[in-house]
């Protein structure tokens, strides 16, 4: 109950206070390229129930048949404001949004696509999805450049799967066993250092 309240109520000011950055970031996108202004993609949340998780929009429009769920490298279809967007992960704040609607939390695992987490170990699961989603966490932190990771590898899905996504889940399980308030504030805190650095 106190997790869900410090989310909701920094989600509240982090929307009012960044809402003209918001629509600032809304119309560039719109400028840039043609599509909508936010990425709509389903997402596993809490007790594996799917939702679909906003975000600003950094990529031409996906054609149909576009099966890769991972970016990777320089990939071709992020905008030129999509680039800096992502750099400094604001394309990541329309997830106030998911948050104030109770679909994820400021701080938790990060979701996945139902994809992967078809793929998780099933005692893992279990524990990844027993909290709601978070914007950031630590794995967030530690893999910030995953994109550049898997650009230098010759097959980025199988590193993925293979070596990314156990890293990350480690992360994850360690923060459910550990969750509290106090972790929260230090990964919203190490998020926005990493973030500037």
């Amino acid at each position: 109950m106190l997790k869900r309240t410090f989310d909701f109520v920094l989600a509240l000011v982090g929307v009012f206070l960044l809402s003209p950055m918001l629509l600032l970031v809304a119309l560039l996108i719109k400028r840039d390229s043609a599509g909508p202004v936010f990425f709509r993609q389903e997402r596993i949340g809490l007790h594996g129930k799917p939702f679909r998780i906003h975000k600003f929009r950094t990529m031409t429009v996906a054609q149909p048949g576009a099966a890769m769920q991972i970016t990777v490298g320089n990939d071709s279809r992020i905008t030129k404001i999509g680039a800096f967007l992502r750099h400094y992960k604001i394309d990541e704040l329309p997830q106030l949004i998911d948050v104030l609607q109770g679909s994820m939390s400021l701080v938790g695992p990060r979701p996945e696509v139902p994809k992967y987490v078809a793929l998780y170990p099933e005692p893992t699961k279990s524990i990844v999805l027993s909290v709601r989603p978070g914007i950031t966490d630590l794995a967030s932190i530690e893999y910030r450049s995953e994109n550049e990771l898997l650009g230098k590898s010759s097959n980025p899905e199988q590193t993925y799967v293979e070596e990314v996504m156990p890293a990350k889940l480690a992360y994850c399980v360690q923060y459910v066993q550990q969750q509290s308030v106090w972790l929260d504030i230090q990964i919203i805190v190490r998020t926005f250092l990493a973030i500037l650095k």
